[in-house]
């Protein structure tokens, strides 16, 4: 019997719900988690065309893409191959022929009489229906394949009707012949897993069409544990709350991330939440309202063993540190579970953890405090005042400014902790720059409650007041009176202790640090250097927190006045001292900071770029305040090394992230350094929008906040031609020798003296002299070289800013050493330093100066010409192999030899 009545009545395909045979190019749901999964896709797509292959099996954990992977990787194969989709649900197991059903009812009578008939009509129906074409079938399964089905399947293999792409949890969700034909490497597995952070990036960029800044992709990696079916879902809910914006053509976050009403996310956790048991549903509930708890506590409350299960599972966390705090696996369960719960649940949950005895604050951590607060609150219930200010405190140290404003505002005026709860305030409103609500916080402490204060706390009142009064230009002149008032009432004290740890020795030394803050503020370095090198002394002052942090701005100090070499020796000193001073809150954070400053003046950006590590998952609340100022660092470290092209995706994000959260000053220097980059790539319209952003922005920063600004916006004037910005960029360095900062001063002269005067070349020379490391020693190389017009000064100068990566410097030099070279008749180093220009050309979209000696650059054309004719090529074989003519060949050569001024072959090698 002829197969083709088989056809009859088939009906619309797309009236077939099981069953797909869409044309290339059909509507499809958007394949956005495709572009992190490419090297899975190939997998996928070899075994689809290998001769030997039976087809592939996709499996991971639900929502990894199984699915979206495998219909894309089927309809890449074209028009010239016939789809098949199946799919196996969670009763077909039970049910002959359950996912093959609808081929079935297709069959004509006379083929339901046996299992192999049953086999047989439905192997020819298949064929009839790819008409000729290759077959390749999709099955889909969330239950067991039933026995029947397999044999068909199984066949339709054996006999090359089609292959298959099967898509399955784990291998052993599969019939036991598809395991032979694994182990037989006729099917081939592919593996999905969760997105690492890289991949999310990828799919968040794929799914929004736009740049996305870094705090959102770690956030959201965070959170989903990279699983692309929730992470869409979190998009997807982040953008209706309005909490996901676009901003200057960046996605980033408002604030942080709440879930509350999260009905995309809620539907998934609802479904994942009906498969665990009782018990394991209230570990989850205590976990959603604690965040984290102590491993012996829960198992306490709950046992070992039913812990170690949720863990297998993947449900928990357990971290490494002494503590052992369990957590959630996945940050959104949590947060989606604590809003299903009510106020009297949560208040039960949290009289089972604490057992009717509330924490001590003095022994807990950071993040102990402020989920313990934050569950208080989320209880109705009231904190204790130690308690609130405790967790104040805390949240200034993590910088979650609004957490740290709503505890302190339960303090009470007549509440002990009231004084240093408006300290934290301050703190948390500079947090927001908002200098002015932390000034009058702080003018509300009346007189009668100042002067009753222990020296201790007086102490820390003045240094939040002067910390606070340096933002405000009407009040910074102010801060050394303020300072010498305090020194006297310290003074007048009775009985006051020659020294340290006497209570009054110590709040003496918390305003000697004030003092010193307040001239690293104002770029007064110099004058603070020997107070504080008698302060860093560890044989002159036993307090380590102010002889450390006193060593930390010394730090800066001496990398300001032309001593870096110092700086770094004293950099890597603390380094490991900072590890055995742990105990000190906030000191690896200033470290950080001023580590940065020291490593970037001293022309070591790449060391700056490890230096900023991305925050721990366990940190991840801290990332919508910390993360633009982390990325206008690493964007800054890449323009200062003249590599604009890399520095934008850091920099445009700092900037759209700060014009939501503005934060201590640093918006400028962000416009600033993202016109430097772009002129550093030629785009002169962008860069002039950011100048123009940047002149129309007020504000205040620190004297280092404000050199960068300043020397960046005045680098991007002198790239895009302003005659200024030179006459600006000499005017700084002229006040930063006044004021002893020489490394300041040779920074700006550096940048300003590229079409500099003799008399420019000599005081960067005299500058130079008062420096100390490589970057001084290029400074001085180029001036010498300058001035003298000496090629061979100018590339020792050019290998010595190579070693530092420093690709516009360079440039410079080599750019200098060509013509300087042609004009003293000296080919050698003519040759070397154009080869080199050429190949820094071709990394560097736009360099600082070129040769003036009527050469141009070798074209791409002709360094690829040059390569093989120094390779030993012959013209024709050159030509052969470019497809151009010989003659063609001949006139590249003649133009390379011309700018390269070699007269052999034998003279290319190694200069392209």
């Amino acid at each position: 019997m002829s197969i083709e009545p088989l056809s009859w009545g088939r009906g619309s395909p797309l009236n077939d719900p099981e069953r797909r045979t869409e044309p290339a190019g059909a509507s499809e749901p958007p394949r956005w988690s495709v572009p992190a999964r490419s090297a899975n896709l190939e997998a996928v797509r070899t075994a689809l065309t290998s001769p030997d292959s039976l087809g592939v099996v996709v499996t991971g954990g639900r929502g990894v893409g199984k699915s979206s992977l495998a219909r894309t990787a089927v309809s890449e194969l074209g028009p010239d191959v016939w789809t098949l989709q199946l799919r196996c649900g969670t009763t077909s197991g039970d049910t002959p022929y359950g996912c093959l059903a609808f081929l079935l009812a297709r069959l004509p009578q006379a083929y339901m009489g046996s299992p192999t008939a049953i086999l047989r009509g439905i192997t020819s129906l298949i064929r009839s229906d790819a008409a000729g074409r290759e077959c390749v079938i999709t099955l889909d399964t969330t239950g067991r394949i039933d026995d029947m089905s397999a044999g068909v399947l199984l066949n339709i293999l054996l006999t090359g009707t089609a292959r298959i792409v099967a898509v399955a949890p784990t291998i052993s969700d599969l019939p036991a012949d598809f395991h032979w034909l694994l182990t037989d490497r006729r099917l081939t597995e592919v593996r999905l897993d969760n997105l690492n952070e890289l991949q999310t990036r990828q799919v968040l960029l794929s799914l929004l069409g736009h740049r996305v800044s870094a705090s959102l992709v770690s956030t959201f990696h965070t959170m989903v544990g990279g699983n692309p079916l929730l992470l869409k879902a979190l998009v997807t809910e982040q953008q209706q709350s309005g909490n996901l914006v676009l901003s200057d053509s960046v996605w980033t976050l408002r604030d942080k991330v709440v879930l509350d009403g999260a009905a995309s996310l809620e539907d998934i956790v609802r479904s994942r939440w009906s498969r665990q048991s009782p018990q394991e549903q209230e570990v989850i509930e205590m976990l959603s309202c604690a965040r984290s708890v102590e491993l012996s506590r829960l198992t306490a409350v709950y046992g070992a063993g039913i812990v170690a299960d949720m863990e297998d599972a993947g449900l928990l966390e357990i971290d490494a540190s002494e503590s052992r705090w369990v957590s959630l696996r996945e940050m959104y369960l949590g947060d989606v579970v604590r809003s299903w719960l009510s106020i009297t649940r949560r208040r039960e949950l949290r009289s089972l953890l604490l057992d009717g005895q509330e924490p001590n604050p003095s022994t807990m951590t950071m993040e102990e405090l402020m989920a313990f607060a934050a569950w208080t609150h989320e209880c109705e219930a009231e904190l204790s005042p130690p308690m609130a200010l405790a967790a104040a405190e805390a949240a200034v140290q993590v910088f979650d400014p609004h957490f740290a404003l709503k505890y302190a505002e339960t303090l009470r005026r007549n509440d002990p902790e009231w004084v240093p709860g408006q300290r934290q305030k301050a703190a948390a409103f500079l947090l927001l720059d908002l200098p002015i609500q932390a000034m009058a916080a702080l003018d509300d402490i009346s007189q009668p409650q100042l002067d009753s204060l222990d020296v201790d706390e007086y102490a820390q009142v003045i240094a939040a007041k002067s910390q606070v009064m340096v933002w405000l230009p009407e009040h910074a002149d102010r801060v050394p009176a303020l300072l010498q008032t305090a020194r006297e009432r310290l003074g007048a004290q009775p009985g006051i202790a020659k020294g340290w740890p006497d209570p009054v020795a110590a709040a003496a030394n918390r305003i000697s640090l004030s003092e010193f803050e307040y001239q690293a503020f104002v770029g007064d370095y110099a004058a603070a250097i020997p107070a504080l090198e008698a302060a860093a002394d560890p044989e002159l002052n036993s307090d380590t927190w102010f002889r450390m942090t006193s060593s930390l701005i010394l730090m800066s100090a001496l990398s300001m006045t032309g001593r870096e070499m110092d700086a770094l020796s004293l950099m890597r000193r603390l380094g490991g001292q900072i590890s055995d001073a742990g105990e000190i809150v906030g000191l690896r954070e200033k470290f950080t900071g001023r580590a940065y400053n020291v490593l970037l003046t001293a022309g070591q950006w790449r060391r700056c770029i490890d230096l900023l590590n991305p925050p721990a998952a366990r940190d991840i609340h801290q990332l919508p305040y910390r993360s633009a100022a982390a990325e206008l660092a690493a964007g800054i470290a890449y323009v200062y090394a003249g590599r604009g092209a890399v520095a934008l995706d850091s920099l445009l994000s700092a900037a759209a992230q700060l014009e939501l959260r503005p934060a201590q000053g640093i918006r400028r220097a962000a416009y600033a350094a993202v016109a430097f980059a772009y002129a550093q790539i030629g785009n002169a319209g962008q860069s002039r929008k950011y100048l123009d952003k940047l002149q129309r922005t007020g504000g205040t920063a620190d004297h280092a906040t404000r050199s960068i600004t300043e020397f960046c916006a005045d680098m991007a004037g002198r790239w895009l031609g302003d005659a200024d910005a030179s006459t600006r960029l000499k005017a700084s360095a002229r006040r930063d020798i006044a004021a002893g900062r020489y490394t300041l001063a040779g920074i700006s002269l550096l940048g300003a003296t590229v079409h500099g005067t003799e008399a420019d070349f000599r005081l960067l020379e005299e500058v130079a002299g008062h420096r100390q490391g490589p970057l001084a020693e290029i400074s001085r190389l180029i001036a010498v070289g300058s001035r003298t017009r000496d090629a061979k000064t100018l590339l020792a100068g050019a290998e010595l800013a190579a070693t530092l990566e420093l690709d516009a410097v360079e440039a410079r030099c080599m750019a200098l050493a060509v013509d300087y070279a042609r004009q003293a008749g000296d080919p050698a180093s003519a040759r070397t330093a154009q080869a080199r220009l050429d190949v820094l050309a071709t990394t560097m979209a736009s360099l600082p100066i070129v040769p003036s000696s009527g050469s141009p650059l070798l074209t791409s054309r002709e360094r690829q010409i040059a390569r093989l004719a120094g390779r030993g090529a012959s013209n024709r074989d050159i030509a052969l192999d470019m497809g151009v003519s010989v003659r063609t060949v001949e006139g590249h050569l003649y133009q390379v030899f011309t700018k390269l001024g070699v007269t052999s072959r034998g003279d290319l090698t190694g200069l392209v």
